[in-house]
């Protein structure tokens, strides 16, 4: 495990539980160095398979929703197996002890299910799968390898109430808005641990949500930053740019900004950018590649054609344009102020309460929380 993060309850599960007994002859494991997911067959390359399948990377198993052929890397990736240290935080996080009934969104390969049906029993484990192909190979790999938890194909966000109630709720995609169905099927005290994040970015942090003792809500913490293939149902479609800005941008209304790209950005998983997201909604952000010591930043609206463009530079002020009913950046500046403001919190001051109502976040007070 990377970095030497695999606790001894979970050690047993791991070394008798190996991910390449739940991986394809085919896979597009990340390469690290280069960026890119690759194509690596067992059959062709069996020592380089087994090296991505033991290493610390996310490996694709599927690519746009079981359309794609050939072996180059699709458009999409839609199934995949975790970062092996991704799935073990996410199942500290669960905290799963013996007697639990556990219910998994989002079976992919298998390997998450049977890591749990190992440390519980196989009939306390079962696993929701929405793609019946995907489906059909976990079920098959988790028979073959012994624990035959039982995979049910349907969509995930309606839970499955047939299994319930449930001690332990765990997903293993992104969502945008975490179902109440799911705290309905739990007991009173029991964790959900889900990915979840805002249409703002593709970055998710995981939620560890405790069900309320009346049962009418579920709150909890973020724990910390990932970035998870998203729910079919509640994937953001791909903005067109030409569909908002048309013309000269420069022609637009145009201001500047004292503040830097390194404040604003951070690094990939700096929590400013998932603050952002909290306070700046219907909002999509895409950052373009730098040239010459310039890098654009990029607003959309998602509920109306409303855009603006922040220019940031090196060694100069950054410039911003904007247009459409909603002034964008002075909306991210808002929302950047605030942060700031909260004393630049991190992802562990920041919360999710889920009810029937809906979905609001918080910082440090649960009593203090805001829809989003």
């Amino acid at each position: 495990m990377s970095g030497g993060a695999l606790s001894s309850d979970w050690a047993p599960s791991f070394a008798a539980v190996p991910r390449s007994s739940f991986l394809p002859d085919l896979i597009w494991p990340f390469d690290m160095k280069t960026g890119q997911s690759v194509p690596v067959s067992r059959s062709e390359e069996p020592e380089l398979w087994y090296g991505y399948a033991d290493s610390d990377v996310p490996v694709v198993t599927q690519w746009d929703d079981g359309q794609h052929t050939g072996t180059e890397p699709g458009k999409v990736p839609t199934s995949s197996a975790s970062m092996p240290s991704v799935v073990f935080r996410m199942l500290s996080d669960l905290d799963v002890k013996p007697g639990h009934r556990v219910l998994e969104i989002g079976t992919g390969t298998g390997w998450n299910a049977a890591l749990l049906a190992y440390r519980l029993r196989t009939e306390t484990v079962v696993t929701v799968e929405l793609d019946s192909a995907v489906a059909a190979e976990a079920r098959t790999a988790l028979n073959l390898f012994g624990l035959p938890v039982s995979v049910i194909t349907r969509d995930g966000l309606k839970g499955y109430p047939e299994g319930g109630p449930y001690d332990r709720i765990i997903a293993t995609c992104g969502f945008r808005e975490l179902p109440f169905a799911w705290v309905e099927q739990s007991r009173p005290g029991a964790v959900i641990v889900a990915p979840w994040g805002t249409n703002y970015g593709n970055g998710d942090a995981v939620v560890r949500l405790s069900v309320a003792d009346d049962g009418e809500s579920a709150t909890g913490p973020l724990t910390g930053p990932v970035e998870f293939m998203k729910a079919r149902a509640q994937r953001l479609t791909s903005v067109v740019h030409a569909d908002y800005v048309s013309g000269n941008v420069a022609d637009r209304d145009k201001s500047s900004t004292p503040i830097t790209e390194a404040d604003f950005m951070g690094e990939q998983f700096s929590p400013q950018r998932f603050a952002m997201g909290l306070k700046l909604r219907d909002c999509v952000y895409v950052v373009a590649d730098k040239r010459d010591d310039a890098r654009p930043v990029w607003f959309y609206g998602l509920t109306d054609r409303s855009w603006a463009c922040v220019m940031f530079r090196d060694d100069d002020e950054a410039q911003v344009w904007q247009s459409g009913p909603r002034q964008l950046w002075n909306e991210a500046e808002t929302a950047y102020q605030w942060w700031t403001e909260k004393g630049k919190p991190g992802y562990d001051r920041f919360g999710l309460t889920v009810s029937a109502e809906g979905q609001s976040a918080w910082v440090d007070d649960p009593e203090e929380s805001w829809p989003v």
